[in-house]
């Protein structure tokens, strides 16, 4: 069998790497970017479920080796009030941590793994389905994926969802080891985290009703924006690194996500958000690997994957989708949410995530 995979980021160099060991097929990815971090310089975090999915492939030693662990997460609000405190990405009794790294070493491990396997990476080409051969096409494109408009003329276009993301590196200030903060600010959420060197990795949601003007969004802007905050204010205020401004988007569902050759994964078919992006990609990419491996022809293949995969993504959407309006509240949800929040992360957190963690 030969196998194309447009797109080397997360999804396609981790499907690059499933369908090698799974079923030996040739595979040959395409990427744009010869940079593994692409246009995306910042970092995300790998839950428990997309560690055990790379464990499966056998690269978690790899990746976890790439960034630093994390145990814990504590939520607060705009005024400084701890709302709870809860295990990062993984249920309490689990011993494996959330690992948080950046987007580019992530990708750059994974494709290391892909060659290792005996796939082949080709670089600063931009391809189609059309244009590849091979009996199966992965599209694993992203959220703005052209192999998505052409399995469906009624496929759904990204719309950006109210928020924009900047990151940075700030020196200081000295914060808990294995935590991650999140703050539901005035103007959107920050998070933070101490990294492995010292430094602190900081990420701004700003909440705003139009995506930032220009992507090189000014410190000083930042600050204010979040100078109500304690904690995001004196992050800030040691910033050495701001990185290029990221609109977020919503998309509705994909109504089809093969045409029998060409499949849709990672943020092409389903983009998530929420923290949890790249490890539905590698799920993605494991599930598709074990439906080609055991079903009698493509076809069936794609069709079990679609059934295997569509309910837990679309769960895991309306999730985020939740995630991301508790970041934009309006001055008395705030309020509300602050009463509430405390409660929920209490009595009710472990019992609503623990879908995602299996």
């Amino acid at each position: 069998m030969r196998i194309s995979v447009i797109g080397g980021g997360v999804a396609g160099a981790a499907s690059a790497i499933a369908l090698r060991r799974r079923t030996g097929a040739e595979v040959t990815v395409y990427e744009a970017y010869e940079d593994p971090a692409g246009r995306v310089g910042s970092f995300l975090s790998l839950a428990v479920n997309g560690q055990r999915a790379l464990e499966s492939l056998g690269c978690l030693p790899a990746v976890r080796a790439a960034g630093f662990q994390v145990a814990h997460q504590r939520m607060w609000s705009a005024s400084g009030k701890l709302l709870g405190e809860v295990p990062r990405g993984r249920p309490a009794s689990d011993t494996l941590h959330s690992t948080t790294l950046l987007r580019g070493r992530l990708v750059e491990v994974l494709r290391a793994e892909a060659v290792s396997a005996g796939a082949r990476i080709v670089t600063g080409e931009r391809v189609r389905a059309a244009d590849v051969d091979g009996d199966l096409v992965v599209a694993a494109d992203g959220i703005w994926s052209a192999s998505r408009p052409a399995l469906s003329a009624t496929a759904p276009v990204p719309e950006y969802a109210g928020l924009y993301s900047v990151s940075g590196v700030s020196r200081g200030p000295d914060l808990d080891p294995d935590t991650y903060h999140m703050v539901f600010g005035r103007r959107g959420a920050f998070l933070y985290v101490p990294a492995s060197d010292g430094s602190v990795w900081w990420s701004a949601q700003v909440a705003s009703p139009e995506p930032p003007e220009s992507a090189e969004v000014p410190l000083p802007l930042l600050a204010e924006l979040y100078a109500g905050e304690a904690g995001p204010s004196r992050v800030l205020a040691s910033a050495v690194r701001v990185d290029r401004a990221m609109p977020m988007h919503r998309m509705a569902e994909v109504p089809v996500w093969h045409d029998g050759r060409t499949v849709l994964i990672g943020d092409a078919a389903h983009p998530v958000g929420a923290g949890q992006g790249a490890s539905m990609a590698v799920e993605d990419a494991v599930a598709l690997a074990g439906c080609v491996a055991s079903a009698p022809s493509v076809r069936s293949a794609l069709d079990a994957y679609t059934r295997l995969r569509r309910p837990r993504t679309a769960r895991m959407s309306r999730s985020a989708g939740a995630n991301r309006d508790s970041k934009t509240p309006g001055t008395l949800q705030r309020r509300v949410n602050d009463a509430l929040m405390p409660l929920f992360f209490r009595h009710a957190y472990a019992r609503s995530t623990s879908w995602l963690y299996r």
